[in-house]
């Protein structure tokens, strides 16, 4: 679910994100200064209150009122803020104030290793929660602390594909079956830049673009590496990670020779380009699928298909956390257990497609076989599970990921729209990493 991270999830329910976010902002949740939420224990009515952001599914898909329902004597407060970076600033806020948490907080992936390694202690530890062993083995790594403290519950994962226009495919010249087309690539993402370059050639439309984005194409380049931005000594390490350099270079050259759009993931412009379908293909986490039919609208249905990605990459994805002074706190452990168990897990992939991180789930029927009417009954469950299955079982996160995955975005939007050379915009985005984490 962005940032690129900032905006990870975002086909947000519009009457609760302006709302939400501004609580969260200005921490109106009750906090007592010492940690404490807006949760508590009233007449033997347990009140457990969430923070959450973007789409993570337990509000839009009933979850909260079906668990509601099955213990009467708990009620839920939940607030969705629409966009990741708001929520994540007002969340550093409210540890470092320590008041106006929420009982249970949700924390995204490029955020995880941060708040691992300097707010552990804010956090409890759900190590021994009971029935907790079914996540896939790197999934929790990446919340764990160097004390072996578990901080958070995984909730999905953003195994990735290629969804693409087969309109525009066809009208390129390009094959348009999803095994075809998957093999102009396989294997190698520079293939599928070639694949960028004959569709520009063919094409009769040169106000269509063959991708959205450059940098779309270098977070699935990077997220298919076991180490990106960091070592595991915590080093930072992409000035000379090839995993870095050469995704670099490669969303370089899409973006400096005119097979981009010229647009950022979730940042203005990108909604209205998928709508009027200004570009044929864009590096699609699973999560993304309902995101692109929604702005694409009923018009593009079945315009659009999923192929198999170069290579198998994971990004996004995201957990549950419960703060250690909440008032409620056994009962934050169980919900975010029961929230993030292989049968909700499940139900939230049926009904809004978020890629269950459990492994249980992963081999349900419900998702193994899931289809995508509106991307032309594509087999999502199939595409996406081969592709989760590729991910490397070691995923190194460092504290500022999603702050470095951010400059690295608007770096690669210098040479796209401002005619920056590679040379000249590599240094620019060098100089920001520097200052953002020194």
């Amino acid at each position: 679910m962005s940032r690129a991270h900032k905006l990870l999830r975002t086909r947000v329910v519009a009457t609760v994100s302006a709302v939400a976010a501004l609580g969260l902002v200005v921490g109106c949740s009750g906090g007592d200064g010492d940690g404490g939420t807006g949760g508590g224990v009233k007449d033997g009515e347990v009140t457990i209150t969430m923070g959450l952001f973007g789409v993570m599914g337990y509000k839009e898909t009933g979850l909260l009122d079906q668990y509601m329902k099955e213990n009467p004597n708990v009620r839920i407060e939940a607030e969705v803020a629409g966009d990741e970076q708001t929520y994540y600033t007002a969340l550093q806020t409210h540890l470092a104030a320590g008041s106006g948490l929420k009982d249970i907080q949700g924390i995204e992936i490029g955020r995880a290793k941060e708040l691992a390694d300097t707010q552990a202690a804010k956090f409890t530890d759900l190590s021994g929660v009971k029935g907790a062993d079914h996540f896939l083995p790197w999934k929790l790594s990446q919340v764990t602390a160097k004390d072996d403290k578990v901080i958070g519950f995984g909730t999905d994962i953003g195994p990735m594909a290629v969804c693409y226009r087969k309109d525009m495919f066809e009208q390129a010249g390009l094959p348009t079956d999803r095994e075809e087309v998957a093999e102009l690539w396989e294997g190698d993402w520079s293939k599928y830049v070639e694949a960028g370059k004959e569709f520009k050639k063919g094409t009769k439309n040169d106000k269509v673009a063959f991708m959205d984005s450059a940098s779309g194409l270098f977070n699935a380049m990077i997220y298919g590496n076991s180490e990106q931005f960091y070592n595991e000594s915590g080093e930072l390490i992409y000035q000379d990670n090839p995993a870095v350099t050469e995704a670099w270079k490669l969303a370089a050259e899409a973006g400096g020779t005119g097979l981009t759009a010229k647009l950022r993931q979730f940042q203005p412009g990108w909604d209205p380009g998928l709508a009027n379908s200004t570009f044929a293909t864009a590096v699609c986490p699973a999560w993304m699928l309902g995101h692109i039919s929604e702005k694409a609208g009923p018009a593009n249905k079945g315009k659009w298909d999923v192929a198999k990605a170069p290579k198998g990459a994971n990004w996004g994805g995201s957990f549950l956390g419960v703060i250690d002074k909440s008032p409620v706190k056994e009962e934050a452990k169980k919900l975010v257990a029961w929230l993030t168990a292989p049968e909700q897990q499940e139900s939230i992939f049926k009904k809004l497609g978020n890629f269950p991180s459990s492994q249980e789930a992963l081999k349900a029927p419900a998702v193994t076989d899931a289809k995508s009417e509106y991307f032309g009954d594509a087999p999502i469950g199939k595409i996406f599970g081969e592709a989760a299955q590729e991910i490397p079982d070691k995923q190194v996160l460092g504290r500022k990921d999603g702050t470095i995955k951010d400059i690295f975005s608007q770096g690669l939007t210098l040479i796209e729209s401002q005619g920056k050379s590679p040379d000249e915009a590599w240094k620019d985005t060098e100089d920001r990493i520097k200052k953002a984490t020194g």
